[in-house]
């Protein structure tokens, strides 16, 4: 009996949930497992009315729950960052969620914008250290409002952080068995202290993984290849910042963010699972965008919790709706929102 915290959140959150709520629903019963769904009204509506992002007791009893599946958070009427930073970083850095695992795959009849690139060529995994780097928030402004003012963010890497995100990409690489190799993406030439400690540890752990190919870009060439040759990557580990980066460019060479989940994991405690494209106001309760992310996400979700066997049936059947789909842009699909749902669940 798994118990599976739900936060819906804002915007097309609750949308995009629901549809993936559905397919969860079916697929247990399918292949047997039982789970408890725990329901939180977690985001923007519940911070207008009460000013409260993230109390100390509902996280307390998030830390006792197997997983978090997560909609979107962000809303029109709340001040940027407020959300962002006392709902999603609070839960990435209380429960200590140190890797964001994003998935790029480009799936059956998929259109993305790099010309003659197949499923077969867009297939790699990035790898995220999630819970140090420029966003620990640490910094300080002097001489603020003047003509000499000065801002400074101080990217903190632990060497235990950064240990601990290789160790997990190392041990990635080799459970996905494809080309088995593990690319570092850095700045070593000019980030000459936190990219030193990144690729020292790197070259040291690659001494006890000698079934890994190993090997090092800069994050500017990492983007450059993912547009040019991405078929060269399998997995890319890097840091929170060029992470958060290049997984956007990746959403979009995968066909959009309307394709694109990910999971921000603790490997040995509580991990969150959520498409990556936000909370759509403009659609909201249109019935019109794209759940398949947040369908993905939950394959995700599952495969996390050891139901390998509904992840994989969850996957594939994502992969024969989009052969269907005429687009995966909201409004474009040729499908409602509860319609790609549907199909999700009638090709399980």
């Amino acid at each position: 009996m798994y118990k599976i915290a739900v936060i819906p959140g804002d915007g097309t959150g609750p949308e995009v949930v629901r549809e993936g709520l559905k397919v969860l629903e079916a697929v247990s019963k399918k292949t047997g497992f039982k789970y408890e769904k725990i329901m939180y009204d977690l985001g923007g509506e519940r911070y207008k009315k009460t000013k409260e992002v993230l109390p100390d007791s509902v996280l307390e009893e998030l830390k006792k729950v197997d997983v978090i599946y997560l909609g979107a958070v962000g809303h029109p009427d709340v001040k940027p960052g407020i959300l962002e930073k006392g709902l999603l970083l609070k839960l990435r850095f209380s429960l200590e969620q140190y890797i964001n695992l994003r998935p790029v795959e480009l799936y059956p009849g998929v259109w993305t914008p790099l010309k003659d690139k197949r499923p077969e060529d867009i297939d790699f995994v990035v790898v995220r250290e999630n819970n140090e780097g420029l966003y620990v928030g640490e910094g300080e402004f002097q001489n603020k409002g003047t003509k000499d003012e000065v801002a400074i963010q101080i990217s903190r890497n632990s060497r235990k952080g950064v240990e601990r995100c290789l160790r997990y990409a190392f041990e990635y690489t080799r459970k996905r068995n494809k080309r088995k190799q593990l690319t570092l993406c850095g700045k070593t030439n000019v980030l000459t202290y936190a990219f030193d400690l990144w690729e020292r540890t790197f070259n040291e752990l690659a001494k006890e993984y000698k079934d890994i190919k190993t090997d090092y870009t800069h994050v500017d060439a990492t983007c450059m290849w993912m547009v040019k040759n991405p078929e060269w990557f399998d997995v890319i580990v890097t840091d929170n910042m060029f992470g958060d980066i290049i997984t956007d460019l990746g959403a979009m060479i995968q066909g959009g963010m309307g394709i694109a989940a990910g999971g921000n994991l603790n490997p040995e405690g509580v991990s969150m699972f959520e498409p990556i494209g936000g909370s759509a106001p403009k659609y909201t309760g249109k019935n019109v965008i794209n759940p398949l992310a947040a369908i993905a996400a939950l394959s995700m979700l599952l495969d996390e919790i050891g139901e390998e066997k509904a992840a994989k049936m969850v996957e594939d059947s994502v992969k024969k709706v989009t052969t269907k789909m005429k687009s995966m842009s909201a409004g474009k699909m040729g499908y409602s929102t509860t319609e790609v749902g549907d199909l999700v669940v009638k090709y399980l």
